[in-house]
C-alpha cells in the first residue's frame, strides 16, 4: 500500500534548509567544485560557521569603553617569513577606556603615566583571552607612535622586573631581551625554580628551560675561554645572541644588579 504524501512537510520543510550553513555550501560547491562530496562540503561550511562566530560579538556582549579586537593566539608562535594570513587570530574583548581612566585624567597624571597604565590593561586582559597583542596592536589602539608602547613597557619591566604578557616577549618577537634577563635573574639571582618561573613570565616551561640552557652553555664557554666569536660558533648561533647572553652574566656578577 502506498504511503500518504505528507503535503505541509513537502511544502514547508525546504524552509528549514535556508540557512547561513546551506548558503555556504551552495558557494563551497560552486566556487569549489572538486573540493569533495556533500559530508565534506557540510563539515568545511561548519568550520567556517565556527569561525565566523567566534569572529562576531552580539552587541549586548560589548559594554560601552569596549571594543573587539583581533590578537594573535598565544598557542600559534611564529616562524620565519610568516605572514599575518597565516597566524591563527583570537577575538577579544578590551576595555579601552574605564572610568578609571577618566580619573586619571582629572587628576591630572601625567600621560605617559595614563598610557602605561592603559597599555598594561590591554595586554593582560587580551593574555587572559587567549591573544596577544603587539606594540603595533596598542600603537593603533591608544592612538600613539608604537615605538613609544616599547619603551614605556620595556622601561616599566626594567623598573618591576615583571613581564609584560605581549608579543614581544612571550613570542620572542623583536630586538628586546628584557624577558631572557628576568628569567635568568629569577632562576640564578633569587632561586625560583623554572615551573615557578614560567608562571610568573607568562613563558611555556620549554621556553624557560631553552633560555635557561643557552644562558648555561654561553657561561660555560666564557668560562673555558672561549671569545664570543668561538662561542658562537661552537653552539651554532649568531654572535649578538652570545653578546647578549654575556651581558645577561655580567649583570647577574655585579652585585646588587
Amino acid at each position: 500500500m502506498a504511503s500518504k504524501t505528507d503535503f505541509l512537510r513537502k511544502k514547508f520543510a525546504p524552509l528549514q534548509e535556508k540557512t547561513f550553513h546551506s548558503a555556504l555550501v551552495h558557494c563551497l560547491k560552486t566556487q569549489f567544485p572538486k573540493l569533495g562530496g556533500p559530508r565534506i562540503l557540510d563539515l568545511c561550511a561548519d568550520m567556517l560557521v565556527n569561525v565566523i562566530d567566534q569572529h562576531r560579538q552580539p552587541r549586548e556582549n560589548v559594554s560601552h569603553g569596549q571594543i573587539l579586537w583581533l590578537a594573535l593566539a598565544i598557542e600559534d608562535p611564529p616562524s620565519r617569513h610568516q605572514r599575518i594570513e597565516d597566524c591563527q587570530l583570537v577575538p577579544v574583548v578590551l576595555d579601552l577606556s574605564l572610568s578609571q581612566d577618566i580619573d586619571s585624567r582629572l587628576e591630572r597624571k601625567p600621560g605617559a603615566e595614563r598610557l602605561l597604565a592603559k597599555a598594561l590593561r590591554l595586554c593582560r586582559q587580551a593574555y587572559e583571552q587567549g591573544g596577544l597583542l603587539s606594540n603595533c596592536d596598542l600603537a593603533e589602539l591608544l592612538s600613539t607612535h608604537d615605538s613609544t608602547i616599547a619603551h614605556l613597557l620595556a622601561e616599566h619591566e626594567r623598573k618591576t622586573k615583571q613581564i609584560v604578557p605581549r608579543r614581544a616577549t612571550v613570542h620572542d618577537v623583536g630586538t628586546g631581551l628584557t624577558h631572557k634577563v628576568i628569567i635568568c635573574r629569577k632562576r640564578y639571582a633569587e632561586g625560583k625554580e623554572p615551573a615557578q618561573i614560567a608562571r610568573e613570565t607568562y613563558h611555556s616551561l620549554e621556553a624557560v628551560d631553552r633560555y635557561l640552557g643557552q644562558y648555561d652553555r654561553v657561561r660555560h664557554c666564557r668560562l673555558q675561554g672561549l671569545s664570543p666569536a668561538d662561542t658562537a660558533h661552537a653552539l651554532a648561533c649568531t654572535l649578538r645572541l652570545v653578546e647578549e647572553y654575556l651581558r645577561i652574566d655580567r649583570e647577574l656578577e655585579t652585585p646588587h644588579a
